[in-house]
């Protein structure tokens, strides 16, 4: 197949360039660039990488970007302010809390750009300072926009009329101060413990003016309750936050006490506290202790609001075992941003993107039953959130969970939502008789306690769930039916980039495949074996890539074999769309790639350590980055292969974890139809003129606009999939009214017929 078409123009505006090495120690301007030339025999890995975390807060740039961009409806730019701040409080948890450990450990390794854990420590805390800055500063603009613009009013309790405190007084007595629940701090009353994110008061107490101490009480903000965290004054379109009316409103805890000062205060606790899963005896025990203990995990970051007294910041220190200028930040402005999704989420239809609601894949809007469309096609790739998840995989499941030619149903599942339907359709397989056995994951990040009450519930009901392969996360996605048709047991396959969870599938834009493929159903019958027994992972597999035994060195085989079939006649082509890009073996075999003079376009959201642009080195790389609406999260492999082109979609990102200690999967796709809409997203992301920001070889992002009026590649595909499903509907109508004769009536009813064998 021809090459896409070059959608990229020759001039483009570009926005100012963000970094997040800008922000650090090692500026864009001062990281050396010089000693990489066409000449260098030997490059320093130091000279060819980024670092990870600093990419990674690169890429929140970009999503804070979003909520600076007026192309962006206003509400829409108060989502990605409270996505950006959530996503930098997980960076916390996650990246600064690990760093925190191996400093204290007296770790000195050195990541692949030369930075030991303390220097990583320090450049990271610059960009998330300036990040945090960034936040209060967007806030303050946004909200004056809501002010002046659309009359939505985010006041503090204080700057109420005396009627509006009376009216927000009452509403609060009524309906959230019997919920509030305060703690004392005194010799009979130890400091309480302080839950990950929460928000507190810190108030001081005096009984009388004459009394010669002050008292401490804390008083906890009761997030996740149920309870508003914005209260309308009345009717009115005026919002005040929870915390600032109970902190206005102490009296009615302390009633005749003194009430001498107040603190709102927030702490940021460590997610690293994962143990040796491999000398684990009982997983599912070990996944509960490590739950309690993250509860109780060491605080990473204190942040308090403006006004905190010596006295105050030496207490909490204290209680709290931090260092009481390092590990405590005071916030000039408004703490927890994370906590402004309720104001994103006003009924405004004018201050939000057009509502957006999937089409059904067009192979499937026929009433034929998915085995036999399945069957027929061969194999099926749908686009989320464009094309509908509840009529592809969620439909699979469900005709699957009842049809009683259906013999096993085998998942792998990862993520899932609350409101599953995917639980509900393995439940009623179950109870249809059918075996079924699901490939849990404990060790989900922040989702291991959802996951143990799935694995509970479905125990319950008669499914076997297994637990996965020892030392491994169990990252893949996919489903596995074997059913008796009339010419004997076939295997129907869903394999994707995303979770079975169906609230993502609305938010995440990925890729699920539906096949009949009987050599890909055979590799995924020696997987799940693999999976559900641990044992012998040096297995055979004709088409599929598992991690970690096989992917990763085929896609270094595959990169290296592009280089050795390069040709004038036939230049090298490799195109790869991922999350996060990090893997040094994967970024070296790239770079020789692109020495040799093959062509490497790379679509990868966030983390790159990779350098594109480097003279006599990378020259032939570009790297884009898309941020837009919805969460771009799919992975695509192509290698031109001189011209006998390989198509692959994948579970993986290119990253360490994920090929080396993960079980992942790359799929081939193989059909022409699949093959033909993998093409369209990937020239239409490299082309995109709305969404896309390129990378320079200093780790700066340059953001492409054509100006207001263009549009992004994921405003496209929402185009894309509604015309295909009108041109289907428009020829399905035309068939059936041909059909309207005695015969065709027959022959309708026969096609619409769903107890048809295959």
């Amino acid at each position: 197949m021809a090459d896409g078409p070059n959608l990229r123009p020759e001039t483009i505006l570009v926005r100012p360039a963000i970094t997040s090495q800008d922000d650090g120690a090692k500026t864009s301007e001062t990281e050396d660039t010089s000693k990489i030339t066409k000449n260098s025999a030997v490059i320093e890995t130091s000279e060819l990488h980024l670092n990870r975390d600093l990419t990674w807060l690169a890429f929140n740039r970009r999503v804070l970007q979003e909520a600076e961009d007026t192309r962006n409806p206003l509400l829409e730019r108060v989502r990605f302010l409270f996505i950006a701040s959530s996503t930098l409080d997980e960076f916390v948890m996650k990246r600064i809390g690990g760093l925190k450990q191996q400093v204290v450990a007296g770790i000195h390794t050195k990541t692949h750009d030369g930075r030991n854990p303390r220097q990583q420590l320090v450049d990271c805390c610059k960009v998330l300072q300036k990040h945090r800055q960034m936040e209060q500063s967007l806030l303050l603009e946004l909200t004056n926009l809501l002010a002046k613009k659309q009359g939505i009013f985010l006041k503090s309790y204080r700057n109420l009329s005396v009627t509006d405190k009376a009216t927000l007084r009452n509403d609060y007595i009524d309906n959230i101060f019997p919920l509030v629940a305060t703690q004392a701090m005194n010799p009979a009353h130890p400091f309480p413990f302080v839950s990950n994110l929460s928000l507190n008061l810190l108030v001081t107490l005096r009984h009388s003016t004459e009394h010669p101490t002050a008292s401490e009480a804390r008083v906890k903000v009761p997030l996740g309750t149920g309870i508003p965290l914005w209260l309308s004054v009345g009717d009115s379109s005026v919002f005040v936050a929870l915390w600032d009316v109970m902190a206005e409103n102490l009296d009615l805890l302390f009633p005749g006490i003194h009430i001498e000062d107040h603190l709102l205060f927030r702490v940021i606790r460590s997610a690293n506290t994962e143990r040796n899963h491999e000398t684990a005896d009982d997983l599912l025990a070990l996944i509960k202790t490590e739950l309690r203990n993250r509860k109780f995990a060491p605080i990473v970051q204190l942040e308090v609001s403006t006004g905190i007294t010596e006295k105050q910041r030496r207490m909490l220190a204290a209680k709290l075992s931090l260092d009481e200028f390092a590990d405590i930040i005071e916030v000039q402005g408004t703490l927890g941003i994370r906590n402004l999704f309720e104001i994103a989420d006003l009924a405004i239809p004018d201050l939000q993107y057009p509502s957006h609601h999937p089409v059904d894949v067009v192979e499937f809007i026929s009433n034929q039953m998915l085995f036999h469309v399945i069957r027929e096609k061969g194999s099926i790739l749908f686009h989320h959130p464009y094309e509908s998840f509840a009529s592809s995989v969620e439909r699979f499941l469900r005709e699957a969970s009842t049809d009683q030619k259906v013999r096993t149903i085998k998942m792998t599942l990862y993520r899932t939502s609350e409101a599953s339907r995917i639980i509900k359709h393995l439940i009623t397989a179950a109870k249809n008789g059918k075996q079924v056995i699901v490939a849990l994951e404990l060790k989900a990040r922040f989702d291991e306690e959802a996951n143990i009450r799935w694995a509970n519930h479905l125990e319950s009901f008669g499914i076997h769930v297994s637990y996965g392969v020892v030392g491994l996360k169990t990252h893949c996605k996919m489903i596995l039916v074997l059913r008796q048709d009339f010419d004997g047991l076939h295997r129907y396959a869903h394999l994707g980039t995303g979770n079975y969870n169906s609230d993502t599938a609305l938010q995440y834009s990925d890729l699920g495949l539906l096949t009949s493929d009987p050599i890909i159903g055979h590799d995924l019958s020696e997987l799940f074996n693999y999976l559900t027994t641990g044992l012998n992972p040096k297995r055979k597999y004709q088409k599929l890539l598992p991690a970690p035994k096989i992917l990763k060195q085929a896609l270094i085989r595959k990169i290296e074999r592009e280089i050795n079939k390069r040709s004038e006649n036939e230049p090298g082509l490799i195109q790869m769309k991922m999350n996060a890009l990090e893997d040094i073996d994967i970024i070296r075999a790239l770079y020789r790639a692109s020495k040799a003079g093959v062509t490497v376009d790379l679509i990868v959201r966030d983390t790159c350590c990779l350098r594109p642009r480097m003279e006599g080195l990378s020259d032939n790389i570009s790297v884009v980055s898309i941020i837009g609406r919805f969460l771009e999260h799919s992975r695509i492999f192509y290698f031109r292969n001189a011209g006998d082109e390989e198509y692959y979609i994948s579970s993986a990102d290119l990253m360490q974890r994920n090929l080396e200690s993960r079980v992942e999967l790359g799929v081939p796709v193989e059909a022409n139809g699949p093959r033909n809409k993998l093409r369209f997203i990937l020239d239409t992301q490299l082309g995109d003129q709305r969404d896309a920001w390129d990378m320079c070889s200093d780790g700066r992002y340059e953001q492409r606009t054509s100006g207001p009026e263009a549009k992004g590649s994921q405003q496209r595909f929402i185009e894309k999939a509604k015309t295909d499903f009108s041109e289907m509907e428009s020829v399905l109508s035309k068939n059936q009214e041909g059909l309207h004769t005695p015969i065709g009536d027959s022959l309708r009813r026969l096609t619409a017929d769903r107890s048809i064998s295959c």
